[in-house]
């Protein structure tokens, strides 16, 4: 039997393509932690992050769109960021992966709630805003196309149908999240065009914050499974350094996160 993953998905006739049967080394199967993750905390994780996911909307400023513009966030967890890019007047073709199909189905609830634009799915488990019919007011807007799969793994043609690659990718807080990170900015970088960027809102190491805050601060986010990965930053660092891209990075509350710009050379 052939492997589903590998056959190029229609990006209207089918759902989302399913990496959950791609394990990490040791037989951790990311795709299906991911689902034990948030299969309950996804209803309420909008509400309880929007306190500790600092400058979010502020990379979202970053992300150019127009009418002809392709944009992909890696890990869109509830489609919270694209939901926001689709209300502007020329939001262009937006795309959302992540590995978790609990979070998606979520997703496309979401966009079908607040941007009017019906939701179809090619597995039961599964969800996507591809093809949809759209409500008043929102005649002729793009979907949203939504897929599983893993970072490391993204492929523009086999997982979204696209013969070109994306102008914008980004990563909301989530790549310090992905174990196999160097792959995930390496696949981002390879379907990415030359000029095109690559943005990473993510923690910092909090050195301009109070020490004694800076130090609760870091004990209550390890509750929630998130801290700072200096190895994740030194490798954005090294991007610059290697000529790959220029680089660029900005500072939220002190440190508390960072805000990456890398522009494909």
């Amino acid at each position: 039997m052939s492997d589903p993953a590998s056959a190029p998905p229609s990006p209207v006739a089918q759902g989302p393509v399913s990496s959950s049967n791609n394990r990490r080394p040791g037989g951790v199967d990311h795709a299906a932690a991911m689902d034990r993750m948030y299969r309950m905390t996804r209803h309420v994780y909008d509400v309880t992050r929007r306190y500790y996911l600092l400058g979010r909307d502020r990379l979202l400023e970053r992300v150019v769109t127009s009418r002809n513009t392709a944009t992909l966030e890696v890990g869109c967890g509830t489609a919270r960021n694209l939901i926001k890019l689709a209300q502007r007047p020329e939001p262009g073709q937006l795309y959302g992966l992540d590995a978790s199909h609990e979070m998606l189905e979520t997703a496309a609830t979401s966009i079908e709630k607040t941007l009017g634009i019906a939701a179809s799915s090619g597995d039961s488990r599964l969800a996507t805003s591809m093809a949809g019919q759209t409500a008043p007011g929102h005649a002729g807007r793009e979907p949203i196309v939504l897929r599983q799969g893993l970072a490391e793994q993204l492929d523009a043609q086999r997982m979204f149908g696209r013969d070109e690659p994306f102008d914008t990718i980004f990563f909301s807080y989530c790549l310090s999240m992905i174990p196999t990170w160097p792959g995930a900015i390496d696949a981002a970088m390879a379907n990415l065009r030359p000029g095109g960027h690559l943005l990473i809102v993510d923690f910092w190491d909090q050195k301009d914050l109070p020490g004694v805050f800076a130090a609760g601060l870091k004990r209550w986010l390890a509750m929630f499974h998130v801290h700072y990965r200096p190895e994740v930053h030194d490798a954005i660092v090294d991007l610059g350094k290697s000529g790959r891209g220029q680089v660029q990075f900005e500072s939220v509350a002190r440190r508390y996160a960072y805000i990456a710009s890398i522009q494909k050379n």
